[in-house]
C-alpha cells in the first residue's frame, strides 16, 4: 500500500471516530434534557393548548410546544448538573452523562441556562408574556425550589415539587391565549395529585438507594407502611379530582368513561399495595407503570372529547 493510500485510510478512520464521538456527545446532551419527563410535559401542555377556547394558528402552537419542550429540557439539564453527586450513588441514575463524566458539570449548567433563556424568550415572542412567565416559574421551581432546596431536606419533596410538573398544561392554555379559568387549574390539580403516588411507588423499590444517597424520600424517613398508606390516600384524591372536568362540563362522555375505568383500576392497585404485609416489588411496579398509563389515557380522552366537540368545517 502506498503512503498516500495509508494517509487516506488513516484520515477516514479518524473522521469516522470523530463522527462517532460527536454523535455520542449529541446523545449525551439529549439525555441531559430527560426526554421521558420532557415528553410528558409536552403532551400535557399540548392538551392545555388545544382545550383553550381561543384558536391560534397551528404554527404558533408548534412553536409554543417546542418552547415548552426546551424549557422542560433546560430544567432536566440543570437538575442533572446539581444532582451529579447523588446521581452517582444510585443505580437508576449512575449512568447519566454527568456522573459518568461524559459531560462536565460546567457544560451541563451552561447548556441548561442557555436552553432556559432561549425557551422563555422564544415563548414570550411566539405566544405572550404570561406563558413565558409561567415557563420561567416552572423552571425556577423545579431547579431551585425542588432540586436545590426540597429534595435533600424533606420527605414532602415530591408533593411540593410536584407544582413544577403540574404547570405545563397551564402554560399551554396561556400560550393559546386562554383566559384565567377553572379548566387549566383542574388539569394542574390532576397532575399535582398524580405525582406523589407515581413517584412514591417508584421509591418503594429504591428506598435503599435513596438512603445511601442521603435523599429523605418518604419510604426512607417514614417507612414502607406509611408510604403505602399515603399512596392510597393520594390515589383516592386523584381519582376524585379526575372526575371534576366532567362534573363541571369541561369534558364529555369519552373522558367520563376513561376516568371511571382508570379509577376502577388505580384504586384497587393502591389498596392491594397498602394491604400487602411483606415487601412485594411487583405491586409497587404495577402501580408505578399503571400511573403512567392513567395520566396518558386521561389526557388523551380530553383531546378526543375536544375533537368530537369541534365543529365540522362547512
Amino acid at each position: 500500500m502506498s503512503f498516500a493510500s495509508e494517509t487516506v485510510s488513516i484520515a477516514r478512520v479518524s473522521g469516522a471516530a470523530a463522527a462517532t464521538r460527536a454523535l455520542g456527545r449529541s446523545r449525551d446532551f439529549v439525555a441531559l434534557t430527560k426526554p421521558r419527563v420532557m415528553s410528558l410535559a409536552v403532551f400535557t401542555a399540548l392538551v392545555g393548548f388545544v382545550l383553550a377556547p381561543s384558536h391560534p394558528d397551528p404554527l404558533s402552537g408548534l412553536v409554543a410546544v417546542l418552547c415548552i419542550a426546551a424549557g422542560a429540557g433546560a430544567a432536566g439539564a440543570l437538575n442533572m448538573w446539581y444532582d451529579a453527586d447523588i446521581d452517582a450513588l444510585m443505580a437508576r441514575t449512575a449512568l447519566r452523562p454527568v456522573p459518568r463524566g461524559r459531560v462536565s458539570q460546567a457544560e451541563a449548567v451552561m447548556f441548561g441556562v442557555l436552553l432556559a433563556v432561549v425557551a422563555v424568550s422564544a415563548l414570550g415572542l411566539a405566544a405572550n408574556g404570561t406563558a413565558a412567565a409561567l415557563l420561567a416559574l416552572t423552571i425556577f421551581f423545579y431547579v431551585v425550589v425542588y432540586t436545590m432546596w426540597l429534595k435533600r431536606r424533606t420527605p414532602q419533596n415530591i408533593v411540593i415539587g410536584g407544582v413544577a410538573g403540574a404547570l405545563p398544561p397551564v402554560i399551554g392554555w396561556a400560550a393559546a391565549g386562554g383566559p384565567l379559568a377553572v379548566e387549566p387549574l383542574l388539569l394542574f390539580l390532576i397532575i399535582f395529585l398524580w405525582t406523589p403516588p407515581h413517584f412514591w411507588a417508584l421509591s418503594l423499590n429504591r428506598a435503599g438507594e435513596y438512603a445511601r444517597a442521603g435523599v429523605p424520600m418518604l419510604p426512607v424517613v417514614a417507612g414502607r407502611a406509611a408510604t403505602k398508606r399515603q399512596i392510597l390516600v393520594y390515589s383516592v384524591l386523584l381519582v376524585a379530582a379526575a372526575a371534576l372536568p366532567w362534573v363541571i362540563g369541561a369534558a364529555g362522555t369519552i373522558y367520563a368513561l376513561a376516568s371511571s375505568l382508570c379509577g376502577a383500576v388505580m384504586i384497587p392497585l393502591a389498596i392491594r399495595l397498602d394491604r400487602s404485609r411483606y415487601p412485594d416489588p411487583r405491586l409497587a411496579r404495577r402501580l408505578f407503570a399503571f400511573s403512567i398509563v392513567y395520566l396518558f389515557v386521561l389526557f388523551t380522552a380530553l383531546l378526543a372529547d375536544a375533537a368530537v366537540a369541534a365543529p365540522w368545517p362547512a
